[in-house]
């Protein structure tokens, strides 16, 4: 008896833990800044020297590792050290204390998330605008990095919408995740959209192929992206496949409730064939069972019927990474998550730096993809049918002219 198994429920029930990892890190790396912030601070403000010239206030190397209890759970912190050979007016040794934690503008709302209460109180708005600035920094150099040197074989795309507090229009980001010839996924772009259109998509296509990045082989992404006609002028040898999590949605929103269960049984036979030929038969089953009644919804499963089966030309291990854009899906809850506890950020730039910090940290932990070793044998160009590789035929004509 075949057993149809929810792929994208399963991905999502496993990511679960490692949001709640990506958490902590986040938290320790946030932290960890924060305190180098607030000694550069302390040592820039006191700068006294003795009678030889040498400074009474230096770094001193770091502190063992302790655990530090988060509100995103115990981490464990290496804390820089000062040596402070000052004597005060009550003729005590100077000590530098951490008041550590982080505050001010969105971030100091979006961090207690990470940090918890406690460690939030510390840090002055002087110094969360030094980090705000180098973070702004780093993005902006992300923005403008060569990428002649990075091959993505599969892209991953999405339009994630974020409120922004002190503006009227939506901020619109633009991301785009890429795997690695050796299956690491990377986060390749997070640009300011405007409402997914097809013409912001162009400039960050553009750009992205301006500094470097060849095309890739096959492209993920909602079909209601203005992605789409973007890439067919920028990249149009690039492969396209439908995310079917949203085309599940979109086609059983269409139907009666009473109807779903049954109905997505049947899409997830399409989902989860074993071969094209029997995706297409499920296919014809469905839209035979509800056309009649259910036009929409039949209209919406065929619509783009054969970027939705793109994955069966490409190795079998592959299909779930290629089925959804689950890669853009589950790191982007974390940023979520903090957008709902400081209802948006105050403006578009905040809320780019924002997701880019969360992002850059959220990858560390994500893993690489089932089957990289073919991910090569793709970018060459090898045939796979059914997931199964094949070996190309050649004519007559072509084995003389290759002996």
């Amino acid at each position: 008896m075949l057993r149809l198994v929810d792929e994208s429920a399963e991905m999502e029930a496993a990511m679960l833990p490692t949001l709640d990892e990506i958490a902590r890190e986040g938290a320790r790396r946030l932290l960890v800044q924060a305190l180098e912030v607030e000694v550069a601070e302390y040592l820039e403000t006191h700068q006294a020297r003795d009678e030889n010239g040498h400074a009474l206030v230096v770094r001193n190397g770091k502190t063992r590792a302790r655990q530090i209890t988060l509100g995103s759970g115990a981490v464990q912190i290496q804390a820089p050290r000062v040596n402070d050979q000052r004597i005060g007016a009550d003729g005590e040794r100077q000590r530098f204390t951490s008041k550590s934690g982080l505050s001010t503008g969105d971030f100091r709302e979006a961090l207690p998330v990470l940090l918890g209460q406690e460690a939030a109180r510390g840090l002055s708005p002087t110094n969360i605008a030094r980090m705000t600035s180098a973070w702004q920094d780093e993005y902006e150099a992300f923005g403008k990095r060569r990428l002649d040197e990075r091959d993505y074989v599969y892209i991953w795309v999405d339009g994630i919408h974020v409120n922004v507090r002190l503006e009227e229009d939506r901020l619109c980001l633009l991301v785009m995740i890429g795997a690695r010839p050796d299956g690491t996924k990377e986060l390749i772009a997070i640009a300011d959209g405007y409402r997914e259109s097809t013409e912001s998509w162009l400039d960050l296509l553009r750009d992205l192929k301006a500094r470097g990045m060849q095309a890739p082989v096959v492209a993920v992404g909602d079909g209601a992206l203005g992605f789409w006609a973007a890439l067919r002028e920028v990249w149009p040898e690039t492969r396209e496949q439908r995310d079917w999590v949203h085309r599940l949605a979109n086609v059983l929103d269409k139907l009666p409730k009473r109807l779903q269960p049954k109905a997505k049984a049947a899409l997830h036979e399409i989902m989860y064939a074993e071969t094209r030929r029997d995706a297409e038969l499920a296919r014809d089953a469905f839209v035979a069972s509800y056309e009649t009644k259910y036009p929409k919804a039949a209209e919406s499963l065929l619509r783009d019927g054969e970027q939705l089966l793109t994955f069966f030309d490409f190795p079998a291990e592959h299909w779930k990474h290629l089925r959804t854009s689950n890669v853009v899906e589950s790191p982007f809850a974390t940023v979520r998550l903090r957008q709902r506890v400081t209802k948006g950020p105050g403006s578009r730039n905040k809320g780019l730096t924002m997701a880019f910090k969360l992002l850059e940290m959220a990858q560390k932990r994500w893993r690489r993809l089932n089957g990289a070793e073919l991910l090569p044998l793709v970018r060459e160009g090898a045939q796979f049918v059914d997931g199964i590789r094949v070996e190309r035929e050649t004519n007559p004509k072509e084995e003389r002219l290759a002996a």
